[in-house]
């Protein structure tokens, strides 16, 4: 049994990366219906919010794979201009969507529901985050997709990145070998890592890598 569930994991894991949008949509949509995720609905306090109101300097931030609206209404209220957050399920931007409303933040918060994969913004930003969504990129689009989205940063603008890098005190391969790729292909600007949740937060921006001694 234990064999069968590891295999439906992995193939529901491959389908949520590599699948059609279609797809990933019911799987997504399906999850946030049956409450699935609802134990990420509170992240007040997340280790990432200092470095959004660092680098957003009152501007505008995308965020790719917003879920039920945490960044977009947990963030401080006065440390941003305005957020767009995208999200391929539906069922969890009706939840984003709410919780704008409840906190005040119609004339700041909108969203857009797409695969980030695929979306095209239609301004610039100074930040543009993947918080934890860049799970679900392919590694061998992890630099494909972050040039893609190079020329919607505003000039001096950053990405930021939060995963999930340790687990049980050991690093989990998939998220260090996506930082890999960011070091090796932009200019890291900060690093942070947090040995109490086992989270890394890296801003970076286009630029020559940096060099390691």
């Amino acid at each position: 049994m234990y064999i069968v569930d590891r295999g439906m994991r992995f193939v529901r894991g491959f389908l949520l990366s590599y699948g059609p949008s279609s797809l990933k949509k019911r799987f997504w949509d399906k999850d946030f219906s049956e409450g699935m995720w609802d134990f990420i609905d509170d992240t007040a306090g997340d280790c990432v919010y200092p470095h959004l109101a660092k680098y957003s300097k009152d501007g505008d931030i995308l965020d790719l794979g917003c879920g039920p609206g945490n960044t977009a209404c947990e963030m401080a209220i006065d440390s941003y201009r305005t957020y767009t957050g995208v999200d391929i399920s539906e069922a969890a931007l009706v939840k984003a969507r709410k919780r704008t409303e409840q906190t005040g933040r119609v004339g700041k918060n909108t969203f857009a529901q797409g695969d980030f994969l695929g979306y095209q913004p239609t301004q610039q930003f100074d930040v543009i985050l993947f918080r934890e969504s860049m799970y679900h990129v392919p590694m061998g689009k992890v630099k494909p997709i972050l040039d893609k989205y190079t020329k919607y940063l505003k000039e001096g603008g950053v990405f930021i990145v939060r995963m999930y890098t340790v687990k049980d005190g050991k690093r989990k391969y998939r998220p260090n070998a996506m930082i890999g790729v960011i070091e090796g292909a932009f200019e890291v600007v900060e690093k942070a890592e947090y040995a109490d949740t086992g989270s890394t937060v890296i801003a970076f921006r286009p630029g020559a890598p940096n060099r390691k001694n």
